[in-house]
């Protein structure tokens, strides 16, 4: 039962007004949407459901049917069809007057229509995994599950959260936090890739005040104090605009409003901006009849209004996948004060306030099932590319990038439009293209000139992917580079066909490491019992479908770990626990485990010189690996260097490999160890005059130490800076190359070689 209900022996709502007092508002808006409801069956819907809830209080104290009531009037609102309201009255009786009624009931009372979407939305609300992590991943899948089916039931559940978000209050501390964080990270960005911009707002806001209210009053009465202090200026500004609109006999209608204050405290938080440097704080909206006096009244703005450079966007040409259009520009006003216009037709306008729901039109005809099916496809393709997945971490990086990220629209060199979560790569827009033409990728022109595949497009950019049947397919560093969950699961998907016996060895090893980390030594019979076990429990075959997952990076090890030490902890008695002797260690190559001067422990002979091999530069943090060298000591790698990995694949070079790792305390600063590395960051900026200064003084602020510096042109705007540095460890290195890409005019940064 859900928690925000409460048994009484009160009675029912029924008011003095009539059976229907409690839903008067919501009969006055069907009768006012002139659309051809079933009234009557919205009606039996209610007084079913105000039944069942009798007796039940919110946390508020209010009766719980207040609650299917709002909604039902949400979903209204949003024009939903009958089978819709009456799910919203009824999507809580299932799970929580389950001795009362059941699905078969429903059906009988509602049809099979409702009946499926209230066992769609019970099925959201139900999860029976133990692992908190797994709950969540689950969930989520269950949602898109559900959209596929029908996308009715996430427009009910999106009514649902918005209306416990409204009455979030009532509800102790970390529930309030708990909900508002699933709302900001789920929810909210759903409604926004459904195209739900007005229900996107509200549940950010809402969320917003929950997560830091601090930080929410600061930013509201900021708000406030500008608005205060030109608060004639959108009524002035749109005053201005009608009269040279009227002027052209246009028939437009305008709005002003201020920007929201999640989308001014995200702006401020993810560009370290202050509030002074929010351009787009006003903004007046003009809705015209077609999309030629869009662009008529385009012209029209730039004349008024001196233009902002780089800052217009024409989403009617290119729609966002969410089906937005509109266009963007941000001017002057004639106060000084910067300002954005909106223009859209009112079709536009209405498929950008109510998303794909604006075409869920009730018995009309006007879009098909068919054409609304096409502007779901993003809901089946994510269930496809992640059938089978196991890792949760996985799942959900997959569903932040592809459904919850903004879009960068690049072009092909036929002038299609292809839509890449931003920070893709020229390798993701070769698998948005096919698979084939991934596998086959040898290189890529970005407008006709040759880039690094592992570029980042920027939008309206065109992009040629250089293929060769001569290629051998795709490499495993790729899986560290890709963006999309749709690259990543086809380069696996490769892998996985391809390489099965190149898999299994890996992923065996990568197991015995981990045996030998937790100093342990199963015998073989134990270890093929842990490990089918394991297997079977992630719902493999067997241990060589588990190796083989490890091997094409289906599942990480980390996700392993923990339960193979369960296992083993299980199946081996207490008294057989012997831990390994250091002979006995993988690899067994060496007898002796030596602490080196740079940090590193490795498996080998005492006081051999250790150096850092300069063709990826390890640090602190990276997995490594000792490859021993001909005079010159052990070399240290990173275990993705294309070096090692070429390496690994020759026989002659393969046994010189040896097991190495980071001494913790040394890289510290104990025991004369290493305390700062050479890192090499590659900085793909546009030629600006103040890009060097910016950087430089960034990195002092940082108190960065900077050994090198080289900057080469790359193209006629853009400049590629190399910057050798000195660092502590990949998280040093990760706050600086976070800071880095904040600063004004740089596109990219990769990580480079000495």
């Amino acid at each position: 039962m859900s928690d925000d209900i409460k048994k009484t022996t009160d009675t029912s709502d029924l008011t003095e007004n009539g059976q229907f007092g409690s839903i008067a508002k919501l009969l006055q808006s069907i009768e006012a949407s002139e659309k051809n409801y079933d009234i009557e069956k919205i009606k039996r819907a209610y007084l079913y459901a105000n039944s069942l809830h009798e007796g039940q209080y919110r946390v508020s104290g209010d009766p719980y049917i207040s609650h299917p009531i709002a909604v039902a009037e949400i979903a209204l609102a949003l024009g939903l069809d009958t089978d819709s309201v009456c799910a919203a009255f009824l999507h809580d009786t299932v799970e929580d007057c389950s001795d009362k009624t059941n699905l078969d009931i429903i059906e009988s009372r509602f049809g099979g229509e409702v009946a499926m979407l209230v066992d769609g939305l019970t099925k959201l609300n139900v999860i029976n995994v133990e692992d908190k992590e797994l709950a969540q991943m689950e969930n989520i899948r269950k949602m898109l599950l559900a959209m596929s089916k029908d996308i009715r039931v996430i427009f009910v559940k999106l009514c649902d959260r918005l209306h416990n978000m409204r009455t979030l209050g009532a509800k102790v501390e970390h529930k309030r936090r708990i909900t508002a964080l699933e709302t900001m990270h789920v929810y909210a960005p759903l409604a926004h890739r459904l195209g739900m911009q007005r229900m996107k707002q509200e549940l950010e806001n809402l969320a917003l005040s929950y997560l830091d209210p601090i930080g929410y009053n600061e930013v509201q009465a900021d708000i406030e104090k500008k608005y205060g202090l030109n608060q004639n200026f959108i009524g002035n500004t749109k005053a201005f605009v009608s009269e040279k609109l009227t002027e052209y006999n246009i028939n437009f209608s305008l709005e002003g409003r201020v920007k929201t204050v999640y989308s001014i405290y995200r702006k401020m938080f993810n560009q370290s901006k202050s509030f002074d440097e929010i351009y787009d704080f006003y903004a007046i909206r003009i809705i015209v009849d077609t999309e030629l006096e869009c662009y008529t009244a385009l012209g029209i703005i730039h004349e008024l209004f001196k233009s902002i450079p780089g800052r217009f966007k024409d989403y009617i040409s290119t729609p966002k996948p969410n089906m937005y259009q509109s266009l963007h520009t941000t001017v002057i006003g004639r106060d000084g004060i910067p300002f954005e216009v909106q223009i859209r037709t009112r079709e536009m306008h209405h498929v950008a306030e109510y998303g794909i729901a604006a075409h869920w039109k009730y018995k009309s005809g006007a879009k098909s099932k068919a054409e609304i099916d096409q502007k779901l496809q993003w809901i089946s393709k994510l269930i496809d590319v992640e059938d089978g997945a196991v890792d949760s971490d996985d799942f959900m990086h997959a569903l932040k990038i592809d459904i919850f990220s903004d879009e960068t629209f690049v072009f092909t060199p036929k002038g299609d439009v292809i839509a890449l979560p931003v920070g893709s790569t020229l390798i993701d827009f070769a698998y948005a293209i096919h698979s084939q033409v991934g596998n086959k990728m040898v290189g890529a022109k970005i407008n006709g000139m040759i880039a690094p595949i592992d570029r980042l497009p920027q939008t309206g950019e065109i992009i040629e992917i250089i293929t060769s049947q001569a290629a051998k397919g795709p490499s495993r560093d790729w899986l560290k580079i890709v963006k999309t969950s749709e690259a990543r699961a086809k380069i696996r998907q490769w892998f996985k066909k391809e390489k099965r016996a190149e898999n299994i060895k890996i992923g065996e090893e990568e197991l015995a490491r981990e045996f030998a980390r937790f100093r342990v030594r199963p015998t073989e019979a134990q270890k093929e019992e842990i490990i089918g076990k394991i297997a079977r429990r992630l719902g493999m075959k067997d241990a060589e479908d588990l190796y083989n997952t490890i091997g094409y990076n289906g599942i990480a090890v980390s996700k392993v770990a923990t339960k193979l030490k369960d296992e083993y902890e299980r199946v081996v008695r207490p008294e057989e626990n012997a831990p390994i002797t250091e002979t006995e260690q993988i690899p067994t190559q060496k007898t002796k485990k030596i602490r080196s001067d740079s940090g590193i422990i490795v498996d080998g002979e005492y006081g051999c010189a250790i150096k850092f091999a300069k063709c990826c530069n390890p640090l602190p943090g990276d997995p490594v690996i000792g490859f021993i060298t001909k005079g010159y000591g052990i070399s240290i790698h990173k275990r993705d260097c294309p070096n090692v990995l070429g390496g690994m694949k020759n026989s002659e070079l393969a046994d010189r490999y040896v097991r190495a790792e980071w001494d913790t305390d040394a890289v510290k600063g104990a025991g004369g160890g290493k305390s700062l590395f050479e890192a090499v960051i590659q900085v793909y900026a546009e030629n600006d005059l103040s890009l060097l200064a910016n950087v430089t003084t960034a990195l002092a602020d940082m108190k960065v130490s900077l050994l090198s510096i080289n900057m080469k042109k790359r193209t006629e705007t853009d400049v590629i800076l190399s910057l050798t540095i000195g660092c502590k460890n990949i998280e040093h290195y990760n706050s600086i190359v976070a800071r880095l890409r904040g600063i004004h005019h740089v596109h990219s940064i990769t990580r480079g070689s000495c």
